[in-house]
């Protein structure tokens, strides 16, 4: 796997990854409408589009490629943050990372989370924040092995279902 910073140009390939990482993850939890029109709306290539046009410095996004064909298998998008816990002045939000199944443990993620961590740090950010599913266990343990503290909670509705996410916290040192 290949990882790259996303540019404009990208936004579909966000989307498709975005899109097709969180029917993944969720098809077994989320009712199936409810996780189409998630999808159709929070992973559009408008919505990507959007964030990778801004121009505030916390907002990047990084693509990791299949090695051989280019193809997207997964990406980690950071903004200023959208959390209900108190932050401090230029704290950065972690607000995807996402990665098809398949390559879950082949180092991919773990590059993905060091790119953000790094640009975090370039960017002078105190705290890298992000918020999780509260039952998605496997993401859970990665973020508690990249460092990450639990810092609070949020409700976080798809379709008609309100779900309980942990918000959590990775404090960078200058």
């Amino acid at each position: 796997t290949t990882l790259r910073r996303a540019a404009a140009s990208d936004a579909d390939a966000l989307a498709v990854v975005g899109s097709a990482s969180f029917l993944d993850g969720f098809a077994e939890t989320l009712p199936g409408p409810h996780l189409v029109a998630h999808c159709l709306g929070q992973h559009s290539p408008a919505a990507y589009a959007r964030y990778l046009a801004s121009d505030d410095p916390r907002t990047a996004a990084w693509l990791a490629e299949h090695g051989g064909t280019g193809a997207p298998v997964g990406y980690a998008l950071t903004c200023p943050p959208d959390l209900p816990v108190p932050t401090a002045p230029g704290d950065i939000e972690l607000k995807r990372i996402y990665l098809l199944s398949r390559y879950q443990g082949t180092g991919a993620g773990r590059a993905l989370m060091q790119a953000a961590i790094a640009h975090a740090r370039a960017c002078g950010a105190p705290n890298l924040l992000l918020g999780v599913y509260r039952g998605n266990d496997r993401a859970v343990a990665f973020y508690r092995r990249a460092g990450f503290e639990t810092v609070g909670t949020r409700r976080f509705q798809v379709g008609e279902g309100v779900y309980d996410d942990l918000v959590m916290a990775l404090a960078l040192e200058p």
